[in-house]
């Protein structure tokens, strides 16, 4: 087992194309099956490009500050006192070295901003915190995994209606759904869809708004009983680089993703969450994140705007809490979760096949 000292000089040696062609070959397979060494590499990149900017940076500031000294401040003092020919004079004398001048400052300028993170042509200068502010307000988020769309609710007269979305999956077969609070949060009816078409409405029964988890109970009388849950909830902490896969609603139809654990921490090392390598969109809020036997290990609540790939779960211990956690009263039937699974051991379609009738839309109505 390399040190990480040999394993940084090893990746700094195939990122300087320092290996000759069969030490590169042997390093890349290694990297396409070890999740955490690729992690590392894609780390180790980002940091010497950083370095690098920096020095780029203090580069610029260098021969601005020579192009400066270049200038005769008393002539430039003196000229512009004169007449207008001789400011022309001026203009005509120095207009190469105050251009210069100004293109050092100006790319200066970038170069600091681009280092630091608040200039980014391609984002909207937003990272996961804006998207915990955002949930406050879900019509106006651009970044929590939710998507909107104008609908009129069939329960009011009132033409001026929005819809969000976002997706959720059974606790039980008896009509108990989780999903997250940010997709659910203020609305006025909430309504779930299966993967046939059919719409139920729910009620809100319980929220957890620290760790965005909230639960929903059955409220019509079309419901019918599902099929045993052919998955369980894992208790226990997943492991770094595990497979992983997630199955939501940012279509109207189900979308399947699939991916690996990157961090056993989320954003900003949240210990409730865990970070994913894994593709997500807006209405992926709510559904389950799974391992390879089928046994639910996270909730999938939002991503980092300005890393691809990186998306946050909420730990599925978290989500047992909260049931743990909902007052007996406010229960219709008893709520158990199932210790029994029946996808381990199956292929991937194999399991997608099973959970497909236990993942639903999520409709949420608000009033303008």
């Amino acid at each position: 087992m390399d040190s990480e000292l040999d394993l940084i000089k090893k990746i700094e040696a195939y990122l300087f194309q320092e290996l000759s062609e069969k030490e590169k070959l042997n390093f890349e397979d290694l990297r396409s099956t070890n999740p955490a060494l690729d992690n590392k590499v894609v780390e180790h990149l980002n940091f010497l490009k950083n370095i690098k900017a920096y020095g780029e940076k203090k580069a610029l500031k260098s021969q601005m500050d020579q192009i400066h000294a270049g200038l005769n401040l008393n002539d430039i003092t003196h000229s512009v006192t004169e007449t207008s020919s001789t400011i022309i004079d001026f203009w005509r004398r120095y207009k190469n070295n105050l251009a210069i001048a100004a293109s050092v400052a100006i790319i200066c300028t970038i170069i600091t901003l681009l280092s630091t993170g608040q200039f980014n042509p391609n984002s909207h200068n937003t990272n996961y915190s804006a998207l915990k502010r955002d949930m406050e307000n879900i019509k106006k988020s651009q970044n929590a995994l939710i998507r909107g769309y104008d609908v009129t609710s069939p329960n009011t007269k009132n033409n001026s209606q929005s819809q969000f979305g976002g997706s959720g999956f059974a606790l039980t077969n008896t009509g108990y759904f989780v999903t997250n609070y940010h997709v659910v949060e203020g609305a006025d009816s909430v309504y779930i869809q299966n993967n046939k078409g059919q719409s139920f409405k729910v009620n809100i029964i319980y929220i957890d708004p620290t760790y965005d988890i909230a639960i929903l109970g059955i409220a019509d009388s079309t419901f019918t009983k599902l099929a045993p849950l052919p998955y369980t909830f894992k208790k226990s902490v997943s492991d770094l680089g595990e497979e992983v896969y997630t199955i939501g609603y940012p279509r109207d139809e189900v979308v399947y993703g699939k991916g690996y654990l990157s961090s056993a921490t989320g954003y900003g090392g949240d210990s409730t969450a865990y970070q994913v390598s894994i593709p997500v969109n807006p209405g992926n809020s709510g559904g389950p994140l799974l391992d390879n036997r089928g046994n639910v290990i996270g909730l999938i609540k939002g991503k980092q705007t300005q890393t691809d790939g990186a998306a946050f779960a909420i730990k599925s211990n978290f989500i047992l809490q909260s049931v743990d956690n909902i007052p007996q009263d406010s229960l219709k039937t008893k709520l158990t979760i199932t210790k029994q699974n029946n996808l381990a051991g199956l292929s991937r379609t194999q399991q997608i096949k099973k959970i497909e009738d236990f993942i639903f839309m999520i409709k949420v109505y608000n009033r303008d």
